[in-house]
């Protein structure tokens, strides 16, 4: 293979602006375009929507937005160099823009491209708490911010940064995906990745429609508690792959099923872990 020849004159080919780089725009838009109004609103912490704050305590907005913002722009530049470099490989996969497969074969591999993306991010994002090395020096990044906004959802290493892109991109090379099912796919997984951190569990939040998603309480908790809740969009993983769940998350899904607020049951934890002088005696009685 002439790898000299594929770079040479790369920018003049249209593919590599369809492929690599529009994908990579349009990744950094979408979670742009979610994370934006949500970190708005968690900096403005309105008093209607505290009750639906899953850590009853206040964001660290002003701390870390410059430090997101700068990270996103960072890491982006760095994944268009990475995508650069690659591209005499990318060029060769069976990422098409031919004519787009029928509506239930988008659906068909949208589907796969979560369920091997999370199985892949389950066990990479487990490694990066298990190996101390990638805990101190990459993983710990993303960890600063213990009570996250919308913004903070790429606010994470390079390294990671790139891994968790690549990742994403193998389902669509596996099978030769259409480049707008690229492009929707991507968007999906961003949409997930500013959702998870926005610190919020509001009933009609809009991305609660998408079928496999289980909204951000599931990463918040991976946030507060830092171990355990590895997965992206589906949680049953760490149900079977070790047992990894955090059982605060499961108190919580128990107390939600009952009718409870965030609010409500931040308050019902408390009460229960510091009962009352009354409750006390009445328990020595």
């Amino acid at each position: 293979m002439n790898v000299l020849g594929y770079w040479d004159g790369f920018y003049y080919d249209p593919w590599f602006w369809q492929f690599p780089m529009a994908t990579l725009a349009i990744s950094m838009a979408a979670f742009l375009i979610v994370a934006t109004p949500w970190t708005i609103v968690a900096g403005l912490d309105p008093a209607p929507l505290r009750k639906y704050k899953i850590q009853q305590k206040p964001f660290e907005v002003r701390k870390f937005l410059l430090p997101s913002l700068g990270r996103i722009l960072i890491n982006n530049i760095i994944l268009a160099a990475l995508l650069i470099l690659s591209w005499p490989v990318l060029k060769l996969t069976a990422v098409h823009n031919n004519e787009l497969p029928v509506w239930y074969v988008i659906v068909a591999q949208l589907v796969f491209f979560v369920l091997l993306d999370d199985f892949l991010y389950y066990w990479m994002h487990r490694y990066m708490h298990e190996n101390k090395w990638l805990l101190q020096n990459v993983h710990s990044v993303h960890h600063r911010v213990r009570n996250t906004c919308g913004i903070n959802g790429n606010y994470m290493h390079w390294l990671e940064f790139t891994l968790t892109a690549a990742v994403t991109l193998i389902g669509p090379i596996l099978l030769g995906a259409h480049i707008y099912v690229v492009w929707l796919w991507v968007i999906i997984r961003q949409i997930e990745g500013a959702d998870g951190h926005i610190g919020y569990d509001i009933p009609w939040n809009p991305v609660h429609l998408l079928p496999v998603y289980q909204g951000p309480v599931y990463h918040d908790f991976h946030h507060a508690k830092f171990k355990g809740n590895y997965a992206g969009f589906l949680p049953y993983l760490d149900k079977y792959m070790g047992k990894t769940y955090i059982p605060a998350y499961l108190s919580y899904l128990k107390a939600k099923k009952r009718g409870l607020t965030a609010g409500e049951i931040d308050q019902q934890s408390k009460a229960e872990l510091n009962p009352s002088r009354a409750d006390r005696q009445n328990t020595h009685q």
